[in-house]
């Protein structure tokens, strides 16, 4: 039997690139959703249980189609690719939403997306440290720049509301490099049985995991309770801010890589900003002005360095 596989990544892809930008801005939308649904004084377990029962039916129906259109793919799936990609799937829609959804308790929506904005520069280093990839020294000063600007906004936090910030900090911090590992275990999945099919087994695995998690810990009669209102926001964090942005996300990664694909999300702290600042009334002082326009340079430089080196040869 031959096995097909999609093709491989370029970093010349337009396309890939639109899919990728497109994705990250809807991403940025779901922290403010999260923030307006725990103002309703919804438990973070059953928050993000209600994302996941939201799109679980969606994914669930997409794989049901593309397991009955491509006979190719259906061949492909393997106990060891489904559980790998299941695997894959728990880590980066189950494990690594739920520290971002936990940290969203102490963080503000603004701040909260420019930690997570950092994990382009774990994608790197999970690359040189784990799957042979060449270290690009010339970004360092850019990670600096971005930290820095991080600092400038954790400083300020920590003088006017430090209650939570550490903590808060420390669980995005990780929800970022559980992504950053996932953006390299998924692209090998990916490679193997395309970005539709992953993404619906490994989204489905982790909506499952996370709806269990409520279930014992509320029981299922804490559906019940819930208001129109958080329906609605679970609703908005299901589509808007899961469905939509992990299919883009993922075929702007099997188009042009991890790497790319994480170079492309400075439209999402700017999005947050915006509406957080909008919708949620959170301040943005000097201070956050300072900070954002460095972790945003510290992104612009990251992406054009890695751009020259891969211009040049060897």
């Amino acid at each position: 039997m031959t096995r097909s596989t999609p093709p491989a990544a370029t970093h010349n892809d337009p396309l890939g690139y639109g899919f990728a930008v497109a994705g990250a801005v809807l991403f940025s939308t779901k922290g403010i959703f999260i923030k307006l649904a725990y103002a309703q004084g919804v438990s973070t377990e059953m928050l993000l249980s209600l994302r996941m029962l939201v799109a679980l039916p969606v994914y669930l129906l997409i794989l049901l189609t593309i397991l009955r259109r491509e006979d190719k793919l259906r061949a492909l799936l393997t106990p060891p690719i489904v559980l790998a990609s299941m695997a894959v799937g728990i880590l980066g829609y189950y494990f690594s939403s739920y520290l971002d959804f936990l940290g969203l308790n102490f963080l503000s929506a603004q701040y909260e997306r420019l930690v997570l904005f950092t994990y382009p520069f774990f994608v790197l280093l999970f690359g040189v440290w784990l799957f042979g990839d060449r270290m690009l020294w010339r970004v360092v000063p850019a990670m600096v720049v971005s930290y820095a600007g991080l600092l400038v906004i954790f400083g300020w936090n920590l003088a006017i509301n430090p209650d939570g910030l550490l903590p808060g900090t420390l669980l995005v911090l990780a929800s970022a490099i559980s992504f950053a590992l996932y953006q390299h275990l998924a692209k090998r999945q990916m490679l193997v049985i395309g970005a539709g099919l992953f993404t619906c087994i490994g989204m489905s695995t982790a909506a499952v995991v996370a709806i269990s998690q409520n279930l014992v810990l509320a029981g299922p009669a804490s559906y019940l309770t819930l208001t129109p209102v958080l329906w609605i926001y679970g609703l908005a964090l299901g589509l808007l801010g899961t469905v939509l942005p992990s299919f883009l996300m993922n075929m702007g990664m099997a188009r042009i890589g991890a790497r790319a694909t994480a170079s492309t999300g400075a439209f999402g702290p700017i999005v947050t900003i915006v509406i957080a600042v909008w919708v949620l009334g959170e301040p943005f002082t000097l201070y956050h002005a300072i900070g954002t326009a460095a972790v945003l340079l510290g992104s612009v430089l990251f992406t054009r360095a890695e751009r020259q080196a891969r211009q040049q040869p060897g």
